[in-house]
């Protein structure tokens, strides 16, 4: 059974940080790409990171946000460092290999103080 777990969310103060897992099973992951993506209300999600042959970031988290992965656990992290209130969002965790697509239910972070 293909299973995507995040978690790590949660309510933290502008310039706080935060670190993200996603935790997958039920596949061979360490043969997917891993993206992170956030979603808010009435906007489309949108891509933070990705993990794969490369690793790329939005250009608003370069800086402030890292992707790792042990495959040996089967995870991937996003710590993320410097929130600010517009980081506000569902993330989500999407592995990607082909037409393969499993996504993770969310985990809200909120950074209100």
């Amino acid at each position: 059974q293909v299973q995507v777990v995040e978690s790590g969310g949660g309510l933290v103060q502008p310039g706080g940080s935060l670190r993200l897992s996603c935790a997958a099973s039920g596949f061979i992951f360490s043969s997917y790409a891993v993206n992170w993506y956030r979603q808010v209300p009435g906007k489309e999600r949108e891509l933070v990171a990705t993990t794969g042959s490369t690793t790329n970031y939005a250009d608003s988290e370069k800086g402030r946000f890292t992707i790792s992965r042990d495959n040996a656990k089967n995870t991937v992290y996003l710590q993320m460092n410097s929130l600010k209130p517009e980081d506000t969002a569902v993330y989500y965790c999407n592995a990607r290999k082909n037409t393969d697509s499993y996504w993770g239910q969310g985990t809200q972070v909120t950074v209100s103080s």
